[in-house]
């Protein structure tokens, strides 16, 4: 029989189910916890979004999408619409040039109001006149309908700007700066022009006025139509001056109707002699100033060339101030003020004399001639023909004109000294030099050649190497002698493509040579390799395809004149540029020179004819092929090209070339700026 204890205590009804209770109360109070931290995560996130679309917008001075996220309310509480804002940002920030602006130390609290973040941003930005001070902007974010919307007021264009206040701009323009030549004479500078401008009342009536305005259009090649639309605007009266064109100094012949007004303008002094590298400035379109906000319309600035290029160095900084005034016109705050700065003269390595001798003598030739010093690499030369008058185009040419020369088969606006060519047979020079460097080529070694073409094998088909003279033996001297191209092909060949490609890769291949001009890198092919038989012997005397502009080729003909060394070019006095390098032994460019040099002294030179400039010059001509004849009859086009420089004081390079043309042409073209070489660098 068992036995049970006095003290067990019965167990009581109630204890599982205070227990279950507590567990469903834990659980509740838990969830809500849970639910409100997921709340609340979901509200910062929303909150970050609008401040984030909010911000982009403003960075991209997207003003219509920074309205979408602004509370209407806000807008209506000051008088504003999400359309009123946006056009008051386009006015303010527009008038004053707002640009390149810069948002920073972005903050986004929780206040203690529900469901309301205040915000707060600086903001660095530039205006016409330069950099402002940086701005710091505060306001606050609430929740309306389910969505974050900005409280927006007109301080968050200002801080101190009111909805009724005024934004005023007064600005003085400081003088543009001159591009002037290495001796100081200017190549663009303030000169003198004239307004050429109808006095109505001077027309006379019916079939005078008739007459007079034909004459009018006769001389200055303005349409009747264009004369008698200015004529029509609003504030025409008998009495007023009505500009219609542009016109330099000189250029204002007595025509009834016409008077003159004369006004301070950029002038060329070489104008087509030097205006593809130059260039020339214009007025601000609305397209310049989508690009950069900071300008204005009536702003003048660079259009092409080393006007547009060195643009802010040459413009300098407007003068004025920026201030917020009431509505009564009070000043209340000066946002901006600064001193006006006119622009820097930028100093070329440009000869004035030398641009226009080679100017002249390319006499509207599609061609080009580089001149350099290849001592320091001072471009002293950069010739375009045929070329465009810059004058014109800062006066305002006509669109007629403009598509004259648009239509213009030969290419006007063409820089051709930058753009890309076979070199032709100046390019021996560096095979040459490539092929005494791997011990390949020899001055002694010499070619057994039979005929005018020949090819390696039969796996060639119909590519043929082609030469000028039928010359039995050839050694290296003779082959610059006589521009044998099989003897080049054939050393090319033996050199293989390795040692020919690393031979290539101590020039300028692929490099950018670091001007203010705008050029494609040169190139040995299209995929920077010569990885057929038929491809690296085309190579050898600058055909394949290989492209080099004509300062790419100057550059690249620099260690012929200093000992191996390659000397990069440069175009303004305080140009920084890189450190010359060893791109052939000093023999191999002694050996090359020595043999360019009898290109000019032997009788059977291709440059002989400068044998008789009182010079000691070393030359190599060249005549690229620019398309396969279509059938074998048939001559390819070419362009001609030489290579010559100053043998005995290294005093200058130059590269010439004439499309079209061959090399003797560019040799009788270009003798006589030889000629007077000395005069033209003193």
């Amino acid at each position: 029989m068992k036995s049970t204890s006095r003290n067990q205590k019965k167990k009581s009804p109630f204890g599982g189910k205070i227990l279950i209770v507590l567990l469903i109360t834990l659980v509740v109070i838990g969830g809500g916890a849970g639910y409100y931290y997921w709340s609340k995560a979901r509200d910062e996130k929303a909150a970050q979004t609008t401040i984030d679309t909010y911000i982009t917008a403003l960075k991209k001075q997207d003003y219509s999408a920074m309205s979408k996220v602004v509370s209407e309310k806000s807008l209506k509480d000051i008088g504003y619409t999400k359309d009123t804002m946006t056009k008051r940002y386009e006015t303010v920030y527009g008038g004053v040039g707002v640009g390149k602006l810069k948002v920073s130390n972005v903050q986004v609290d929780p206040t203690k109001e529900k469901q309301q973040y205040a915000i707060s941003y600086d903001i660095e930005m530039e205006t016409s006149l330069g950099k402002l001070d940086k701005q710091s902007y505060s306001t606050t974010m609430n929740k309306v309908d389910g969505d974050y919307q900005i409280d927006w007021t007109t301080q968050l264009i200002f801080p101190d700007l009111e909805p009724n206040d005024k934004i005023s701009l007064t600005s003085t323009v400081g003088e543009r700066g001159d591009i002037l030549a290495v001796d100081g004479s200017p190549l663009a500078t303030e000169g003198k022009g004239w307004d050429a401008g109808i006095h109505p009342a001077a027309l006379g009536e019916g079939n005078e006025k008739e007459t007079n305005l034909k004459k009018i259009s006769d001389t200055f090649d303005v349409s009747v139509e264009q004369l008698e639309k200015v004529l029509a605007a609003d504030w025409v009266t008998a009495d007023s001056f009505v500009p219609f064109k542009v016109v330099n100094d000189g250029e204002t012949p007595e025509v009834p109707g016409v008077l003159y007004q004369e006004k301070t303008m950029r002038t060329y002094p070489l104008n087509e002699a030097a205006a593809h590298l130059i260039g020339y400035v214009g007025e601000a379109t609305a397209e310049d100033i989508e690009k950069n906000p900071t300008l204005q319309t009536g702003d003048v600035i660079g259009k092409s060339g080393l006007e547009a290029t060195f643009n802010d160095r040459l413009s300098g900084q407007k003068g004025g101030r920026i201030v917020i005034n009431d509505e009564t016109d009070t000043l209340k705050k000066v946002l901006q003020e600064t001193d006006v700065e006119n622009g820097e003269d930028i100093t070329l390595t440009i000869n004035a004399d030398l641009q226009k001798a080679a100017y002249d003598q390319l006499n509207g030739e599609q061609g080009s001639a580089v001149l350099m010093d290849p001592t320091d690499g001072s471009l002293l030369a950069l010739v375009s023909t045929p070329s465009y008058d810059a004058n014109l185009m800062t006066a305002g040419i006509s669109s007629k004109d403009y598509q004259k020369y648009a239509d213009d088969k030969n290419s006007p606006f063409l820089a051709r000294y930058a753009a890309g060519y076979a070199p032709g047979s100046t390019f021996k020079t560096i095979t040459g030099a490539i092929g005494l460097d791997s011990g390949v080529t020899t001055p002694e070694k010499t070619h057994k050649i039979n005929g005018l073409k020949w090819q390696k094998d039969s796996s060639w088909g119909d590519h043929f190497i082609v030469r000028v003279a039928d010359t039995p033996e050839v050694n290296l001297e003779s082959a610059y002698v006589h521009s044998d191209n099989i003897y080049f092909a054939q050393e090319a060949l033996e050199i293989g493509q390795k040692k020919y490609e690393e031979g290539l890769s101590k020039f300028i291949f692929g490099e950018d040579l670091k001007l203010p001009i705008a050029m494609n890198e040169a190139q040995i092919s299209n995929d920077g390799k010569l990885d057929s038989e038929s491809l690296l012997a085309d190579t050898a005397y600058g055909q394949g395809q290989l492209l080099m502009s004509p300062i790419q080729q100057a550059v690249s003909y620099t260690p012929f004149v200093n000992d191996g060394k390659l000397i990069y070019p440069k175009l303004t006095s305080d140009q920084e540029v890189a450190e010359p390098k060893m791109a052939i032994t000093a023999d191999a460019a002694t050996t090359i020179k020595n043999d360019l040099i009898q290109v000019v002294e032997n009788p059977e030179g291709s440059a002989h004819s400068l044998a008789s400039i009182n010079q000691k010059l070393a030359a190599k001509t060249g005549t690229a092929e620019t398309q396969d004849a279509e059938n074998a009859d048939e001559e390819a086009a070419t362009n001609g090209f030489l290579l010559t420089f100053d043998a005995e004081n290294n005093s200058y390079l130059m590269v010439a070339m004439i499309e079209g043309k061959s090399s003797g042409d560019v040799v009788t073209t270009m003798k006589p700026v030889l000629e007077q070489m000395e005069s033209l660098l003193k």
